[in-house]
This record gives structure tokens, sequence and C-alpha cells, in this order.
């Protein structure tokens, strides 16, 4: 399960661009609590302590807890406005959740077992269509990871949401179709010479 990472935040008195350049300098990011039927709150979060959070790599799918003065809100992170020179963090979204409400996020997908692939052990290569899966799941029971085992799988063959094992409670958000999540192509090598051998 994703852990629960927290942030310390300051309310903001002031919106309007001007309040925001001010708390940057102050090397803090502006950033918004809205959602669950409750007036958006204005916040402000140490950049430093930001930066921790985005370099876990888990950030956009962790429950974060914004610790507040007025008290501790739920939230999950929906967008992060970068600096398009600096890349330095300039705003964020959080989206106010309940203890068990569903959410959609995107959790990363992982390959395992691919020495027990035939396609790729005869030089097939694996081709990843979706690095990520987005899951509507319940807010206490993030994934950190969708595992996609390619034991038996060979060239030619592509595997479908379908024929993955998803996490308990986890659902894909796209349910119109069963979508591709990766292939195994031949090496151009083994291409031509199969194709070659197919006209003699």
């Amino acid at each position: 399960m994703s852990e629960t990472l927290t942030l310390s935040a300051e309310v903001r008195e002031r919106a309007g661009k001007g309040a925001s350049r001010a708390i940057r300098r102050e090397g803090r990011v502006p950033a918004v609590i809205y959602g669950n039927k409750e007036e958006p709150l204005g916040i402000h979060v140490e950049e430093r302590a930001l930066n921790k959070l985005l370099n876990t790599g888990h950030f956009m799918n962790a429950v974060v807890m914004i610790e507040t003065p007025n008290g501790a809100i739920r939230t999950l992170p929906k967008d992060v406005q970068f600096h398009p020179v600096t890349d330095r963090p300039l705003h964020v979204d959080f989206l106010r959740i309940g203890e068990h409400s569903t959410v959609t996020v995107e959790v990363p997908v992982h390959f395992t077992n691919e020495a027990a692939s035939p396609g790729l052990k005869r030089g097939g290569v694996l081709n990843i269509v979706r690095h990520e899966i987005e899951l509507v799941v319940d807010a206490a029971e993030i994934p950190d990871e969708v595992i996609v085992d390619l034991a038996g799988y060979e060239v030619g063959d592509s595997i479908h949401v379908s024929q993955i094992k998803l996490p308990a409670g986890a659902r894909a958000a796209i349910e119109d179709r069963d979508f591709t999540i990766a292939t195994i192509i031949a090496p151009s090598g083994l291409k031509s010479s199969e194709g070659e051998a197919a006209e003699g």
C-alpha cells in the first residue's frame, strides 16, 4: 500500500498573483484544497518539504495529510504546476477526500518474470504501451504498483488489462475497452528471416 505522506501548511490570507509571488519569495508554494462539498481552502507549503515528497516518486498516487493550524485534512494531489525554466513547483491542487472515498489514481506498472517469457528469451522486445494504469480504488488502499507477470508470453502476444491481476479492491478506470498494457515484438532481424521462410 502507498504510504500516507504528511505536509504542514499555513492558511493563505490573500489570493492573487502578487500574494502568490510574495509567498514564493519566502520559499513557500501556494496551493489549494478543494472538493468533498466544502469551500476551497487556500494554503501554502514549504517548498523544500514539498520537493522531498515530489522526489518520493509516488506523490501523485499517495494520500497526503495536510496539517493546518485548524487540524489535518486528508487529500490526494491532483495537479502540480512547475516553472517552465527552473522546474520549481509553482502551485499545487489537492483534492479533499474522506478516509474511505473512492478515488482515481495513476499506478505504475512493473513487469516481472522476463526470464520465463519464451518470446523474450528468443530475442523478442517488450514494448510497454502503458507505464501507468488509471485505477479506481479506496483512498485507504492505494496500491504502490501493478505487477504484470510475463511468464509464458510469446513474440506477437499482447498483454491486455483483462489478463493481469489488479490489486485487491481496484478496478481499471477505463471500462469500455480491454486496453493493451504491453506487447512482445520481434526484433527486426527475426522478423525478416521469418518473412523469407514464409515466402520460400
